[in-house]
């Protein structure tokens, strides 16, 4: 058995995602500090369960310590595409005001050796786990190489594909009990019940040009319906909307408020400030709030 001293240098060789005690005082050092509870997740008792983008593989093997009769970790772009030679494209293009070509992931930047499965394969050593490890893209895989599963987790990946409704869709295939989503979010303060999504082609968060669509609640909804799920409920949801501003001092933040100020000094030249005091400036509109959404979708 590997000592501590080995597991930890292992352990600091790579970049982490998720942040895990692999146990005797290792700790990895992810990028995630933050994960579902409990009482955010099914029971995974006898369960079977599929974790779909599992990159290290947190929420695989806290499904196999929770009593899960079988675990099926699915991955194939964090665990393929080497990071280390991709960003500095990412980087390049942000500067020169650019799209990447996304093609390259797969091309220039894959790897066969699998450099982002590495956490993943110390961590599953460091548990003696019994998580099966598959290299696919779930949305193009055979359905019936994996089967159905009571539990499919899809946590973290909607906003990152082209194609929401059908990787939906592709999740509903795979789905036999519940699909537990949970996806970045868009609260617009004002549209209560509106459903819609947000489209972003260029990297908006720390270089990043994965994110693709951003729903609202209702929009994700509406789009587990579309893929066949008979119900959704939702288990984390938009937070309250910030108090509406009051009218104030004149703020030049848009073309909106130019508008108004020129509508204004239109009407005061027409019937004169005796006649017609200063009119309110109207305050801004609500800006849109992005969040964390998790929703249960059943078969």
């Amino acid at each position: 058995m590997e000592n501590v001293g080995g597991l930890q240098d292992r352990v600091n060789s790579i970049v982490w995602y998720h942040t895990m005690d692999l146990g005797n005082g290792v700790v990895t050092d992810g990028f995630c500090k933050t994960y579902l509870g409990a009482d955010h997740l099914p029971d995974f008792e006898a369960k079977s369960v599929l974790d779909i983008g599992a990159w290290d593989g947190y929420y695989s093997f806290l499904a196999e310590r929770a009593g899960a009769s079988r675990v099926v970790a699915v991955d194939h772009y964090a665990w393929g595409v080497d990071f280390a030679k991709r960003n500095p494209y990412w980087v390049e293009c942000h500067e020169a005001g650019v799209l990447p070509d996304h093609s390259r992931d797969t091309t220039e930047f894959w790897d066969p050796d699998m450099p982002g499965k590495r956490g993943f394969d110390i961590a599953h050593e460091a548990y003696a786990s019994r998580v099966e490890a598959v290299v696919a893209n779930f949305a193009t895989v055979d359905p019936s190489s994996l089967g159905t599963f009571d539990v499919v987790l899809f946590l973290g990946v909607l906003y990152h594909l082209r194609e929401p409704l059908a990787a939906l869709e592709a999740v509903r295939r795979l789905t036999g009990g519940v699909a537990v989503i949970e996806t970045e979010a868009l609260l617009i303060p004002g549209r209560d019940g509106w459903s819609g999504l947000e489209f972003t082609a260029g990297c908006y968060r720390g270089y990043d040009y994965s994110n693709w669509f951003t729903p609202t609640l209702e929009a994700l909804h509406e789009m587990c319906r579309a893929a066949g799920f008979s119900r959704v409920t939702t288990m984390i949801g938009a937070p309250s909307p910030p108090s509406p501003t009051t009218a104030g001092p004149v703020r030049q933040t848009g073309d909106w408020r130019s508008e108004a100020l020129r509508i204004q000094r239109g009407v005061r030249r027409r019937v004169g400030y005796a006649l017609h005091p200063p009119l309110p400036v109207p305050a801004p509109p609500p800006e849109p709030v992005h969040y964390r959404a998790l929703v249960h979708a059943y078969a």
